[in-house]
């Protein structure tokens, strides 16, 4: 009998306690291929093992994980990067999609949320946690958002894809994907499908 492989998952993380604790809770459903204490370790791990995602801390010393994060999706397009932080600021969550995160969760949620953002995030989703979302200040509709962002909620009101929305905006696959998160975010939204019916309500409503 055959079996699916399991994604391969890397991790980085500087507290060697909560690496202990993630790894047999993770491999559960992954296979851990790499555990990292830092940027410049995680990244000699991602090159020789070229796991399918990477959950990682914003703050690591020699090297933080904004910085591993940019230079792995400009050498590993495709690769999934989970940001787990204790930040719950908004200009970490914004900056970590920046460098090309696919999902960003609390540390303190790791135990509920994890699992499920890796796999929205191998999924092709953006996945933030809700603690963030609920701290979000929420606007009323699209006329509060940037003119970029009310492009991108038309076209995915109109029910285009991230790829389809890239070539309308001549813009890349992860910068939409970054446009929606931070939409999503603002307005204390979790998945595509909310977004598209929070953008089809505001938008045939002339807001």
């Amino acid at each position: 009998m055959q079996y699916e492989a399991r994604p391969r998952i890397a991790l980085a993380d500087d507290h060697k306690m909560l690496t202990d604790c993630l790894t047999p809770m993770l491999g559960q459903h992954f296979e851990i291929v790499a555990v990292a204490e830092n940027g410049r370790g995680l990244i000699e791990r991602v090159d020789a093992l070229l796991p399918d995602a990477v959950v990682l801390d914003i703050s690591m010393p020699g090297m933080n994980g904004l910085e591993a994060a940019r230079r792995i999706s400009q050498k590993h397009r495709g690769m999934k990067l989970i940001f787990l932080s204790m930040h719950t600021e908004r200009p970490y969550v914004d900056e970590a999609f920046r460098a090309g995160a696919s999902a960003y969760v609390l540390k303190r949620a790791a135990a509920s949320e994890l699992v499920e953002a890796i796999r929205a995030a191998l999924a092709g989703r953006v996945y933030v946690s809700p603690d963030i979302t609920h701290q979000a200040h929420r606007l009323g509709g699209p006329t509060q958002l940037t003119a970029r962002q009310r492009e991108v909620l038309q076209l995915v009101a109109e029910g285009r894809s991230a790829k389809q929305i890239a070539a309308e905006l001549n813009i890349s696959p992860k910068t939409v994907e970054f446009h929606k998160a931070a939409i999503m975010d603002r307005v204390g939204l979790r998945t595509t499908a909310e977004l598209t019916r929070w953008a089809l309500e505001h938008l045939i409503a002339g807001e």
